[in-house]
């Protein structure tokens, strides 16, 4: 029987303070309704190029648009399934330019109109060092963007490749030029404008309360057509348990992740909620700091050494972990990447489950047992390590304890460090860490994701292990520029291989998404690669309008 604990004070004080007064009359017409969702852990900013947060992309989604975005079919070649956004159409002018004509009805949410300066200005912060913007990897094979005119920009590639188009509409949101030409580029991560930005998407910002919600409303001239629910809000939650009481208890709407069998089993058994199951985009995997803490620019004093972390590899066995933590919601991944990718294959070769070749690897480093305190040590020195993960996430820190529980069965000392994802954010980006249980979401595509996450590019950004291979990236550059996908596919495989026998990192789980959304909603679009790409079509239909849906400021 699973027991349903009641909501902390705090919670509920929460819900008080957001639903507020009621509206008299209520919302009449299509246009209706407050969504609310139940949000694990706050964004530090909301300026797209500066954030690689979940959380930040769902909110950013329905304020900045891109010039175009991938359908629902998730095809990345060519631009014949791409839908248009602040680009009404486009045209190639050559096989290395592409031409984008702005729609002369979009607007900022200020009331300027998105022009060609805007793309070009984009373009350049998206790839300015001071900017330091995660998503800079993705970019480097556009050479420029320049203005043709006014509604008129023009990019050009420095080659030919399948997913030229996809490069250049799906990892840019679209900035105002003229609201941040002003801010110096070093400052962005922390600039005002983050925290009230100013887009040109279905919804504007309302207002940002520390450590409880975000807030926004339907631009109704918005001139794509006036979104469907009249108000977001993102409501924070200490952790993923507290979110799913949320929608549990009926004072939330959506948690688009379940993430545990217990959490979807209760949800199923929730009489206003649907359950939704759509491909997942997440792979979670503990990744070594080949880096020392102190000083990025010399090795780490274990994880440096490949064999050492081939030997920690082949003690873990993933498969077992996975049916204790979360048999039939999740795969063991092949490789950096979740099922939402093409490269898929189980058959690619990785290092196996092997504790006897394990110790026999140790053994031969000169790490042993040598003081017979069950830790393995060398030169005086055990062999202990820390694993970093936030406090929001339940699953992690489960994880982290199966695995030091494991690594124990071969004398190796695990400390875990639990601490608020803030705090993990900052340590991992800087270098401070041995080893951190991650997740990362993927593109439709593999080309950008894992050259961002790692290849030398994602130094500075998203590679926080640093590792890098000469090898692997030159397979996948020629992957990345394969002329199809039966001539690329041998070529990840490859790719992924040389990665795994190298053992940066220990794939652990890729997620299976089950979403739970209040039956009252309306025509639930669910995209894998970003499950608030089309909110703006969902519905809450006038008859179906409670409390929280009479929202005013």
């Amino acid at each position: 029987m699973l027991l349903r604990p009641s909501l902390p004070s705090f919670v509920v004080i929460g819900v008080i303070t957001i639903i507020g007064c009621e509206r008299r009359g209520g919302c009449t017409g299509a246009n209706c309704g407050t969504l609310i969702n139940a949000a694990v852990a706050e964004p530090g900013t909301l300026l797209p190029p500066s954030s690689e947060d979940i959380v930040a992309n769902d909110i950013n989604e329905q304020l900045f648009l891109k010039l175009a975005d991938v359908g629902m079919s998730e095809n990345t070649l060519g631009d014949e399934d791409f839908q248009p956004l602040l680009a009404q159409k486009w045209e190639w002018d050559g096989p290395l330019t592409l031409v984008f004509h702005l729609d002369p009805r979009a607007r900022w949410h200020d009331g300027a109109p998105v022009t060609a300066a805007d793309v070009e200005f984009t373009f350049n912060a998206y790839t300015d060092s001071a900017v330091g913007s995660p998503f800079r990897p993705k970019l480097r094979r556009i050479a420029s963007v320049t203005q043709r005119d006014s509604l008129s920009a023009v990019f050009r590639f420095r080659e030919r490749y399948p997913e030229m188009f996809y490069d250049a509409v799906y990892h840019m949101r679209i900035l105002p030029a003229h609201l941040l030409r002003p801010v110096p580029r070093d400052q962005w991560r922390t600039a005002a404008f983050g925290r009230k930005p100013i887009g040109s998407g279905p919804y504007k910002f309302v207002s940002w309360q520390p450590a409880q919600a975000i807030e926004l409303v339907a631009d109704s001239t918005f001139f794509l057509g006036r979104p469907g629910v009249r108000r977001l809000i993102w409501r924070f939650t200490p952790n993923l348990q507290v979110a799913v009481q949320q929608v549990i208890a009926d004072q939330a709407d959506i948690r688009e992740q379940l993430v545990t069998p217990e959490n979807v089993e209760r949800a199923r058994a929730t009489p206003q909620l649907s359950v939704y199951t759509y491909r997942g985009n997440v792979y979670t995997y503990l990744t070594f700091n080949e880096r020392s803490q102190e000083d990025t620019t010399k090795a780490h004093p274990l994880f440096a050494d490949r064999e050492l972390r081939r030997a920690l590899s082949m003690a873990v066995d993933r498969a077992s972990l996975l049916k204790s933590a979360l048999d039939g919601l999740a795969k063991v991944p092949p490789g950096p990447m979740s099922a939402l990718l093409w490269i898929w294959d189980p058959d690619i070769r990785q290092l196996p489950y092997d504790t006897a070749q394990a110790d026999r690897r140790l053994n031969a480093l000169g790490w042993r047992d040598h003081d017979g305190d069950g830790v393995r040590d060398k030169n005086g020195q055990p062999l202990s390590f820390h694993i970093l993960v936030p406090t929001s996430s339940v699953l992690r820190r489960q994880y982290a304890r199966l695995l030091q529980e494991q690594f124990r069965a071969v004398g190796v000392r695990i400390e875990i460090d639990e601490l608020e994802p803030s705090v993990v954010n900052q340590r991992v980006a800087t270098g401070k860490f041995d080893a951190a249980i991650l997740s990362r979401s993927n593109d439709p595509s593999p080309s950008s994701g894992i050259a961002q996450t790692w290849t030398r590019a994602g130094f500075g950004g998203s590679n926080f292990g640093r590792y890098y291979s000469p090898e692997f990236e030159r397979v996948v550059d020629l992957a990345v520029t394969a002329a199809s996908r039966d001539k690329a596919k041998p070529l990840w495989r490859a790719a992924m291989e040389t990665l795994n026998a190298d053992a940066p990192a220990i794939f652990l789980y890729a997620l299976d998404n089950v979403a739970a959304v209040h039956k009252r909603v309306d025509n639930v679009q669910l995209r894998p690669d970003s499950w608030a790409a089309v909110l703006r079509t969902w519905r809450i239909p006038p008859d179906r309008l409670i409390d929280r849906d009479r929202v005013e400021r």
